[in-house]
């Protein structure tokens, strides 16, 4: 058998070429369009995805805002990424670990050093507290009422700021006192004028001071008064004074003498009861001063002269060295004598020229002449 071969003629060869000339344009332009298309769809999705990747957020640090892109995905990537070092007291608004998103903020607070003095000791304490009362109460330093904290506890914190605290003690102590009695006196009509009697003794009191110390570490620094307790009343002492007038003359016996009458008796002046040798009346009294010019300090009977007691005296009516009662004036000592002194004239001595001038001239006294004894107080 033999073999046909497919014949071949022009005009195939012809058709062929020519549809593969004809198909060629249009078949490029589509191949353009769809590889045009394929690359738009991959920008789209690269871009797509970077654009899903990459995140905005806000980085916070001590109140200034910093806003940052990043594609990385956690809080400790982010501050790697922008070197970003945090000490251990520095306080972080997220977990470091935590995931990130799109519009996140992280928050930073950094740690300032402050220095806290309290109780003989000196600590530099990093805080992130806003006052000085945060910063105490992190530290777990306890307060008293009556401490005193500096700056105060409502102060803003800065950094190395100096915190003292002062710790304040108060005791209260008692301190005793004694109180002096009261003299009162009280008139007695049935006690004879010049005499006294106690009705009750006087007795102290005793009064009870409440003070409070104040100590600052433990340093004594001032105290208050806070008042006081009455422990015991004193109680007054009652003295009864006499107003009873005395008999002037108790007794009284008249000698008749030579040139006169002697009247001598008992009487009671001035609360003090005493005999006497002779009465005088119609005495006139004068008074006279060492400070006057020629008149010395020593008496004619060897004394020297003193006020209320020296008199000057006609020594034949009132022997030297005698006692005498000046009705208005008292006891008085017959020492003194005077040339002018004559009869029934009395001088009486005063320390000062001013007094005796005062005293002037007196008339119509009684004196009673006693003897060489004072009388002494009944």
């Amino acid at each position: 058998m033999g073999i046909f071969h497919k014949k071949e003629t022009h005009e195939s060869r012809s058709s062929s070429m020519s549809y593969a000339m004809h198909w060629k344009p249009e078949n490029l332009r589509l191949v353009s369009v769809i590889s045009l298309l394929a690359v738009a769809v991959v920008i789209i999705t690269v871009i797509g995805l970077n654009s899903q990747d990459k995140k905005s957020i806000s980085l916070v640090i001590d109140g200034q805002i910093q806003p940052l892109e990043t594609r990385q995905s956690l809080v400790n990537e982010v501050l790697d990424e922008h070197s970003i070092v945090l000490k251990p007291e520095d306080k972080v608004s997220r977990s470091l670990a935590s995931t990130l998103k799109d519009g996140d903020r992280i928050v930073i607070i950094r740690a300032i050093p402050v220095k806290v003095i309290a109780d003989g000791t000196t600590r530099t304490h990093f805080t992130t507290q806003n006052n000085v009362e945060g910063a105490i109460k992190e530290l777990g330093v306890s307060l008293d009422p009556a401490d005193k904290v500096t700056p105060a506890l409502t102060s803003a914190l800065k950094s190395d700021l100096e915190i003292r605290i002062v710790r304040v003690d108060k005791h209260t102590v008692q301190q005793q006192e004694t109180v002096p009695f009261t003299i009162v006196k009280t008139a007695d009509p049935e006690l004879l004028k010049g005499k006294t009697k106690v009705i009750q003794q006087g007795s102290e009191g005793l009064v009870t001071h409440n003070i409070e110390k104040v100590y600052e570490d433990g340093v004594f620094v001032s105290k208050h008064w806070l008042g006081k307790e009455v422990s015991k009343a004193a109680q007054p002492k009652v003295i009864a004074v006499g107003t009873k007038k005395p008999t002037a003359v108790l007794s009284a016996s008249i000698t008749r003498k030579e040139g006169g009458v002697d009247i001598s008796g008992l009487t009671s002046k001035g609360g003090v009861s005493f005999k006497y040798k002779k009465m005088i009346k119609n005495v006139t009294l004068t008074a006279y001063s060492a400070e006057e010019d020629g008149i010395g300090t020593k008496t004619a009977s060897g004394t020297r002269v003193q006020e209320g007691r020296t008199i000057a005296v006609d020594k034949n009516i009132v022997p030297m060295g005698w006692w005498v009662y000046i009705e208005g004036v008292g006891f008085r000592r017959a020492e003194d004598t005077g040339g002018a002194i004559k009869g029934n004239k009395i001088d009486v001595y005063y320390d000062s020229l001013k007094a005796a001038n005062q005293f002037g001239r007196k008339k119509g006294r009684t004196v009673y002449v006693i003897g060489p004894t004072k009388p002494e107080l009944n």
